[in-house]
């Protein structure tokens, strides 16, 4: 057995860590930085999880070219530009930043996350400039959570203290980006983990890989994948104290409840919904129905208007390419039946309580295909006016 405790703030309560975030004129009339470090004060073992876009970005490209498990002790991250679809250019730009970085501060294996604008070069010299505003024994995870932002309207940062049955104890926390491009092919986002568990680097990869398939793959704003999408976990061991059960669950809960912020903070987004797909015939049309209706505009923008019109909802199920048949199909709003066989026109009663569910600001859609046992859910958000507003001067 074991007790998981949250924490206040982030980073900062991971033994061994140490972050901070600077402003170096990326982001102008901002207080917010706009470049970043993790550090550890020993080297760590490292697994991360990367973009399914084909066009990966520069800094993914210089993390596959360090060899396999290898360890490290210090993350830079920018925001505001993107390093993407810079060529090899982009490459060798981020290692004549940490040849600089080294003049200041000795580190291995250093790794570099970026998110912003695609195709456009680092600019060397502002993040360079970095290196002398850093107190490198900062632990300071609300500056650093702040720094990675680029349309998130707040910041994201989690926090766990694990106990176990004797009483040892070790700490787990998370900071994460993201507000749009999100598509449940891992969101769109960068997301640092951090911990002093003493965790095999084989149970890391396998519970990262859980953790992610479980929260930021189940999460849609807009059904775009970007060329940056990263999800690091890095731990220094310092605890001594391992246990993967108690593990498992602290990285789960990390995962999913970043995710979750990113949804409710997704560009203008004012509504969390998750749509629940059961009774299909196997797990791979529940999964495939249930991110199709995470993932449609049509659907999104009923859930903006607060319309109850399931015609929305079945006609993205049909559309899926699932087995699925209408007089076995029912669709509720939370616990309301809003269609069936034997109900296929809303009356004003139910048109009026699935309104007042609508409103909510969080609520459930459920499809039951009728067909067999499979479930699943996804997650996903409205689409607003200001979301349109925000991508079409994101360059601005």
């Amino acid at each position: 057995m074991f007790k998981i405790f949250s924490l206040k703030n982030g980073l900062e309560n991971v033994e061994g860590f140490y972050c901070d975030g600077v402003n170096v004129g990326m982001r102008q009339n901002s207080i917010d930085g706009d470049v970043a470090f993790i550090r550890s004060d020993s080297l760590c073992d490292i697994s991360a999880i990367f973009t399914t876009n084909i066009f990966q970005a520069s800094p993914i490209k210089h993390f596959l070219k360090y060899p396999k498990d290898f360890k490290t002790d210090f993350i830079l991250i920018n925001a505001k530009n993107a390093n993407a679809m810079t060529g090899e250019q982009g490459i060798l730009d981020i290692e004549n930043i940490f040849d600089s970085l080294s003049k200041h501060k000795k580190v291995t294996n250093p790794i570099m996350s970026s998110t912003g604008v695609i195709g456009y070069r680092l600019d060397q010299e502002k993040i360079i400039s970095s290196f002398e505003k850093f107190d490198f024994n900062s632990k300071n995870s609300d500056r650093t959570a702040r720094s990675i932002m680029t349309t998130d309207s707040f910041k994201k940062e989690l926090s766990l203290k694990v106990e176990l049955d004797d009483g040892s104890i070790f700490n787990i926390a998370g900071i994460c980006k993201g507000a749009g491009m999100i598509n449940p092919a891992m969101a769109t986002m960068l997301s640092f983990i951090t911990t002093d568990a003493n965790i095999p680097k084989t149970d890391m990869d396998e519970l990262l890989m859980e953790a992610v398939e479980n929260s930021f793959n189940k999460i849609s704003v807009d059904g775009d994948t970007s060329t940056n999408d990263t999800v690091m976990l890095l731990s220094n061991k310092k605890s001594e104290v391992y246990n993967k059960d108690a593990f498992r669950e602290a990285l789960n809960k990390i995962t999913f409840e970043l995710a979750m912020m990113i949804l409710k903070d997704g560009e203008g987004a004012n509504k969390l919904v998750s749509f629940e797909v059961k009774g299909a015939k196997n797990m791979k049309d529940a999964q495939k129905a249930s991110r199709a209706l995470s993932n449609s505009l049509l659907v999104k923008t009923a859930l903006f208007g607060e319309d109850p019109n399931w015609g929305r909802i079945a006609s993205t199920i049909g559309a899926s390419g699932i087995d699925c048949r209408e007089d076995t199909l029912n669709i509720y709003y939370d616990d309301l039946l809003i269609y069936s066989n034997e109900f296929r026109e809303l009356d004003k009663s139910r048109e009026d309580k699935a309104y007042k569910i609508m409103k909510q600001n969080s609520f459930k859609v459920i499809c039951d295909i009728g067909l067999g046992d499979a479930s699943y859910t996804s997650y996903g958000c409205d689409l607003s006016y200001e979301y349109v507003k925000i991508n079409a001067e994101y360059r601005t």
